[in-house]
């Protein structure tokens, strides 16, 4: 999977992201809008992650998500 396809599928994937990392809100996804990079941001926000911890997750999931 790439994050190119992710972020021009947003509203599908949303829902997952979502699932993934239930301490994001709607309006965190709204923001996010499919940006990889306010995604980690979010991350490092919600969950206290360091910026290279926030992407590894990112990494992982993206290998798991159809």
């Amino acid at each position: 999977m790439n994050w190119d396809r992710i972020e021009g599928n947003w509203k599908e994937f949303k829902g997952k992201v979502q699932q993934q990392w239930g301490k994001l809100t709607n309006d965190d996804l709204d923001v996010i809008k499919g940006n990889q990079t306010e995604l980690a941001g979010r991350l490092q926000q919600r969950y206290g992650y360091a910026k290279d911890e926030a992407q590894r997750h990112i990494d992982s999931w993206m290998k798991t998500v159809n």
